[in-house]
């Protein structure tokens, strides 16, 4: 975008709540079952059947509110929202229209230029609806199949001010909200899973004008790096249109992650087009204030709070507390780290450097690891008392990982022989050896090039499969060469 041009940016984020159960039946709520076995008459919309609410589903949406900054409504209650889709079984959507259970709450962001507030316009509770698979199996094509598992799960609707300005705020705005809904346990925010899902609305506007472009909607965007191409190609295409003399068309759009622009859908939906009117079957709801009050205190640690006392109190980095924060059970594993007797900075380097690794390699969650704390902590000991090497410690790590809890690290220690070797009559034989086969570096060394040094300690290392304690190493080579 151009500075001639300033980005409006709204976000209505879907997030699935953790409950047991559906918001208004006892059909269990569940990832990854086999397709519409997680049913009932209710969920599966047959005539005659009513809907009980979910307590827990309710509270979890109480909880949502109060953890943005919320006013929790006295009196809420539930609205039909009126459309025809093949995933939607009952024609309508139980959601929240004139009366939502949260209100007029914000969310705090980290910006190049320092903390922002993004309003937060209404948090309401609703129902989801089913899901449409498109095979590309041969003989499939243009068929597609309904599976309502996930018809009737709870969710709650976050909706935004347009107060963002660009994608990257947009983007800093989704992982702080993920965050924070992860610490308070309203939803576990896996996007793979679906449980997580994002709506963008965004137009621009000359800079200062304060009346609103028109706006076009994206919808159903799968991840926060695809959120931020979709507005920054929107956004360049809403000031395309206009600078070329047309006018931008209210309309409903996906984004095609492979060609890498927005496709329109349909034309925009207004309030009045979904018929809302109130459920019949499901009597209004009042929040106590004092449950409100209970679910407030109830609150665990936020984020933003953990960074804070990751910094000044145990005296971390900003960058390692940000890392560590980021994912409420990377920061529980430091947590755990810690308890098992390390010191911070050493807890922090372990999981940054292994643990992360191996997450992304293997494609696990940092929950994972949890009963493996007390042998990483046993390793990382060892590594800090050179009774291995630093490379034989990330070795042990990813022997732990595919090991029992009951396997011991010292006896695989004394049997696989990775003691550290410090001992410089053990050492000075693989030193000479090595300074014998590399008289280029050795010539390098002597004609004042010392950084090749380093080159010689790497070989005494791989000729002692890492065991070698590399400043024991380096002493003897600058000892033979002098």
């Amino acid at each position: 975008m151009t500075p001639s041009w300033e980005t409006v940016i709204g976000l209505e984020v879907h997030v699935q709540l953790k409950t047991r159960t559906k918001l208004f039946c006892g059909c269990v709520n569940k990832y990854g079952a086999d397709p519409n076995t997680l049913v009932c008459p209710i969920c599966l919309g047959l005539p005659g059947v009513l809907p009980v609410l979910n307590r827990q589903a309710f509270a979890l949406a109480v909880r949502a509110g109060v953890a943005l900054g919320c006013d929790v409504a006295n009196l809420t209650k539930f609205d039909r929202k009126n459309y025809y889709y093949p995933d939607l079984p009952k024609g309508y959507q139980i959601s929240q229209y004139d009366r939502p259970l949260n209100r007029r709450g914000r969310l705090e962001i980290e910006t190049p230029s320092g903390k922002k507030n993004i309003g937060i316009t209404r948090i309401h509770l609703e129902e989801d609806a089913g899901k449409l698979i498109h095979p590309e199996t041969e003989g499939t094509a243009g068929v597609s199949f309904v599976d309502l598992n996930r018809a009737g799960v709870p969710l709650v609707e976050i909706v935004s001010e347009p107060d963002m300005r660009s994608p990257e705020e947009a983007y800093a705005y989704l992982t702080a909200l993920k965050e924070i809904l992860q610490y308070v346990d309203v939803s576990d925010c896996d996007m793979e899973k679906g449980s997580l899902r994002c709506d963008a609305n965004v137009s621009i506007r000359r800079p200062g004008d304060p009346k609103l472009g028109v706006k076009t909607e994206i919808k159903n965007l799968n991840s926060f790096r695809a959120v931020a191409k979709a507005l920054s190609y929107e956004a360049a295409r809403h000031a395309q249109v206009i600078e070329s003399g047309g006018k931008v068309e209210q309309v409903t759009l996906t984004w095609d992650a492979v060609a890498e622009k927005t496709i329109v859908l349909r034309s925009k939906e207004e309030a009045h087009d979904y018929r809302y009117f109130p459920e019949p079957d499901l009597v209004h709801v009042q929040a106590d204030p004092a449950f409100v009050a209970k679910v407030r205190e109830a609150l665990p640690e936020r984020p933003a709070a953990r960074r804070e006392r990751y910094v000044h109190e145990l005296g971390l980095p900003a960058y390692d507390a940000g890392v560590l924060t980021g994912d409420k059970e990377l920061a529980e594993l430091f947590d755990r780290l810690r308890g098992e007797g390390l010191a911070p900075k050493i807890a922090s380097n372990w999981v940054m450097k292994h643990v992360l690794a191996a997450m992304n390699e293997k494609k696990l969650h940092a929950s994972a690891f949890f009963d493996k704390t007390r042998r990483i902590a046993e390793v990382a000991r060892k590594v800090e008392a050179k009774e291995v090497t630093g490379q034989t410690g990330g070795d042990l790590f990813l022997w732990i990982l595919e090991t029992p809890e009951s396997a011991s690290v010292d006896e695989h220690v004394r049997k696989q022989g990775l003691a550290q070797v410090s001992d410089a009559g053990a050492l000075e034989a693989i030193v000479k050896d090595v300074i014998a086969k590399s008289p280029r570096i050795v010539a390098d060394i002597k004609a004042g090039k010392t950084t090749a040094i380093q080159a010689l300690v790497g070989q005494v290392m791989r000729e002692t499969k890492g065991k070698a304690n590399a400043t024991v190493a380096r002493e003897l080579i600058e000892k033979a060469l002098h």
